[in-house]
């Protein structure tokens, strides 16, 4: 292990996905530019008993393609797709796992709820043929921390390993502490994501039950129904799916000669300590949560130049994480001064839950390589209560500094930011 440096480079070399909006890179970042909706109709179970009736389904998977047919089995969709993510993340690094230095790579991979269908299944048999109808391997593949053991497994990547979960901001705060592992020495690399597949009816019911599901605007297209910031706005839409990042030391990804897509320049985490749903008043443990990211290694805030939003479009919470941003980043958050770029990727892929925050980190990234501001697709009614420069059509745009911020229930908040890198 080596002796922390806090000032150590981290960069991004590899990237990974599984999503309704495509299952590689190349597709799921040219469908966000496009504008490309990943929202329809739920075939999952049947939306009879429901009002919201869609979602954001990944099609044309195959998890045998991705690991061993026999542990795929074991397992369900919320491991198969991370694992997918992750060694798409690592193929793309260019990076080669060996007996040499596996100990030095570590998997920092989350998950909000880990394997529910593995337990609602098993429970079901449990209570209609009996105890000895319930599998085996059903716990050990059903936990939140199941899939960060099978990247290791599947990959061989055996140092440093753990799963933070923290609800709807899971995955920035894995990519987030993939990094600081970095730097204190734990590893010299990190696949790191998150992944979730919350697209099972109990969920759906108790969301609807929450009156946070939202709906179409009437008369309109299904894929209307996520218009984050907008003022017609009225809750979210659960997606599903994985996304990954391949993290490595500066100096390594110099010296192999690896393609880097951004630097990882600030991270930070703070909580609510307010109410288990509704985010705090003015959105303060958020906009802790910016600051810190942006003093950890002072990034300065007027170089931010977009940032990829919780964005849910529910009511409240866009309300409250507009008044986050204008607390850290002043006037220049404002619609009129097209300074501060808002692209607000939900808007495509409705919330992945625990997947968010990596899917949408991988989004941010791709955002800097490109220089490239994906649109919020259906914002078209300006709110005066969300007063941010949301960005309706794809554009270029220089990027600097591109932030990633997600806010998970109970009160949990991640800020990861990412540099442009231009070579030293």
């Amino acid at each position: 292990m080596r002796k922390p440096d806090y000032d150590r480079r981290v960069v991004v070399t590899g990237l990974g996905v599984i999503s309704s909006v495509g299952n590689d890179v190349a597709t799921a970042w040219s469908n966000l530019v496009a504008g490309v909706s990943g929202l329809g109709p739920i075939t999952r179970f049947d939306t009879t008993p429901y009002e919201a009736k869609l979602g954001g389904e990944v099609h044309d998977f195959d998890a045998t393609q991705w690991m061993d047919a026999k542990a795929a089995r074991r397992s369900e969709s919320s491991m198969h797709f991370g694992v997918a993510a992750a060694k798409q993340a690592l193929a793309d690094s260019g990076f080669e796992i060996t007996d040499e230095n596996r100990t030095e790579v570590g998997v920092i991979f989350g998950s909000g709820a880990g394997g529910q269908t593995l337990m609602i299944d098993n429970y079901a048999s449990l209570k209609e043929r009996g105890p000895r109808s319930v599998a085996p391997t059903f716990i050990a593949n059903a936990l939140t921390d199941s899939c960060s053991g099978m990247i290791a497994i599947e990959t061989g990547a055996i140092g440093h390993n753990m799963c933070v979960v923290s609800a709807c901001a899971t995955g920035t705060h894995n990519v987030g502490e993939a990094a600081e592992a970095i730097r204190r020495g734990d590893c010299v690399a990190v696949i790191a994501g998150s992944t979730e597949a919350p697209l099972l009816e109990v969920g759906h019911a108790g969301f609807s039950n929450m009156r946070g599901m939202g709906m179409p605007r009437p008369g309109e297209a299904p894929q209307t129904v996520s218009r984050p910031f907008d003022l017609t706005r009225d809750g979210f839409v659960l997606g599903e799916g994985s996304g990954s990042l391949f993290l490595e030391d500066l100096e390594l990804a110099k010296a192999r000669g690896a393609k880097i897509y951004a630097e990882v320049v600030g991270y930070g985490s703070a909580a609510d300590g307010w109410d288990m749903i509704q985010p705090i008043d003015l959105g303060v443990g958020s906009s802790r949560a910016m600051q810190m990211a942006l003093d950890r290694r002072g990034v300065p805030a007027d170089e931010v130049d977009l940032i990829n939003p919780h964005g849910t479009s529910t009511p409240l919470g866009d309300m409250r994480e507009t008044e986050a941003i204008w607390a850290v980043f002043g006037p220049r958050s404002a619609g009129s001064a097209r300074s501060l770029a808002i692209s607000a990727t939900k808007s495509m892929t409705g919330h992945m839950m625990g997947a968010a925050g990596a899917f949408e980190a991988f989004a941010t990234v791709m955002s800097v390589a490109e220089q490239c501001a994906p649109a919020t697709i259906n914002y078209r009614d300006e709110d005066p209560d969300c007063d941010l420069w949301v960005v309706r059509e794809t554009q270029a745009l220089p990027i600097r500094y591109a932030l990633s911020n997600n806010i998970g229930l109970g009160g949990h908040n991640g800020a990861v930011i990412f540099g442009r890198y231009d070579g030293d």
